[in-house]
């Protein structure tokens, strides 16, 4: 029983540890609206230049209502997201720990909160690897007390990535699929084999269907070619769905009604409809992104409200999709398929339904399904909007390098592609 009772508990902890290392990930309850962006830019990829002075805003609201002591560290990683053999000290300058100081407790607002904020990376504690890391914050200096994991990534760049989206040459794919093809310069680096290297190709901010794992189809010189007739294709779905809830007190045109006798606000979106037979119709979206804004008070951060948003998506003919999950995606729900993001279907009313507890903003989301009896299976648009080649989406390249006195994934490359960009009539 001794053995037994320590083996339980070697498992338990090593299932913590792995949980733990999770990215985009909220430990505890009371965290709402985790978000890590650009300087100024919420609808910007967590990236900075390594020996730059590029910063990231980190903002978090804690609704237990009273201040708490958080902490934050980074945590290097390889490309696949796994840590990183490279002892914490090796980088980062300066403290492996450091307090979160800035702190407002709301005002105005019905539903109280603390909001934390702060520019990362500060003075006394600043990456000086290349590659992906793992923000942690958590409480009181203990790292046990996990509040949320974010990705943040710091790039040296010593690659000139030229890439474009085309539509594929598979006649099945043409009209409902986007192709990424690229050519990767590496003259500044002694490439000995393309094994060392490793390009993730992510979709709207979207890791959960990143394309990864390719091989280059030619080499030419320094030149590495990515195109491929299989590799680095993506579903094209269609133009983002969204809900302005700048103001609870004006409602916007895809608010139904709101119901204040409750506090939170219960807010009810109206049902979005199945869109795979709609016609393509082009409109500037936001591409999953939210961004927390008001039209009433001053400051957005601690000076807006929280209610509860209720979505309803309607299938055709009011009939469930045998064998499968519908999820709601975008930032609002972290861009990850699960329990969080999982609809209900409601029988009585032939619809799916999601509460979700959000702060007043603007959000932009679509709606996917996923096979319930394959776990691996990639989340498809498909059948809840349709794919159409001539969606606008944009498109991360990430390209990693590892020497082989290395001892984790450099992130040596960055692009920003749009899928309207460069192509005639556009």
């Amino acid at each position: 029983m001794r053995k037994l009772f320590i083996f339980l508990a070697a498992v338990t902890t090593a299932q913590t540890i792995v949980a733990q290392r999770l990215p985009d990930h909220v430990y505890m309850a009371d965290i709402r609206t985790p978000k890590l962006f650009q300087q100024n830019n919420q609808q910007s990829m967590p990236l900075i230049g390594l020996n730059t002075g590029d910063q990231l805003e980190l903002h978090f609201d804690d609704m237990c209502g009273y201040p708490r002591n958080y902490y934050y560290t980074f945590v290097l990683c390889n490309a696949d997201w796994t840590p990183a053999d490279v002892n914490v000290f090796d980088y980062i300058k300066g403290f492996t720990q450091n307090r979160l100081n800035q702190y407002r407790v709301s005002s105005i607002a019905a539903t109280k909160y603390v909001h934390y904020q702060a520019l990362l990376p500060e003075r006394d504690c600043v990456p000086i690897k290349s590659g992906n890391y793992l923000l942690k914050v958590f409480l009181d200096s203990d790292t046990s007390k996990l509040a949320f994991t974010k990705r943040m990534m710091v790039a040296e760049n010593k690659v000139s990535i030229v890439a474009q989206v085309q539509q594929p040459f598979d006649n099945d794919l043409l009209r409902t699929h986007q192709k990424v093809q690229m050519s990767v310069n590496t003259q500044q680096l002694n490439i000995l084999s393309p094994q060392q290297t490793k390009v993730v190709i992510l979709q709207n901010n979207r890791w959960d269907d990143a394309v990864k794992d390719i091989q280059p189809t030619f080499i030419r010189n320094n030149i590495m070619e990515y195109n491929g007739e299989q590799d680095c294709i993506f579903p094209a779905g269609k133009e983002y769905r969204f809900a302005d809830l700048e103001s609870f007190r004006f409602q916007s045109e895809r608010v139904d009604r709101v119901d204040k006798t409750k506090e939170p606000n219960d807010i009810f979106i109206k049902p979005d409809p199945e869109r795979t037979n709609f016609r393509y119709i082009f409109f500037k979206d936001m591409d999953g992104w939210n961004q927390i804004a008001t039209t009433e008070s001053v400051n957005p951060w601690w000076q807006t409200d929280y209610a509860y948003v209720h979505f309803t998506f309607a299938p055709t003919n009011n009939q469930p999709f045998a064998g499968k999950s519908v999820y709601i995606l975008g930032e609002l729900t972290g861009n990850q398929v699960g329990d969080t993001s999982r609809m209900i279907y409601d029988a009585a009313k032939g619809v799916y339904t999601k509460t979700l507890f959000l702060k007043q903003g603007y959000y932009s989301y679509t709606y996917v399904t996923k096979d319930n009896r394959n776990p691996n299976a990639r989340s498809e648009a498909s059948i809840t909007d349709g794919n159409y080649w001539e969606t606008e989406n944009e498109y991360e390249i990430f390209f990693y390098y590892r020497s082989f006195s290395s001892r984790h994934d450099e992130l040596i490359g960055v692009s920003t592609i749009n899928s309207r960009n460069g192509r005639n009539g556009y």
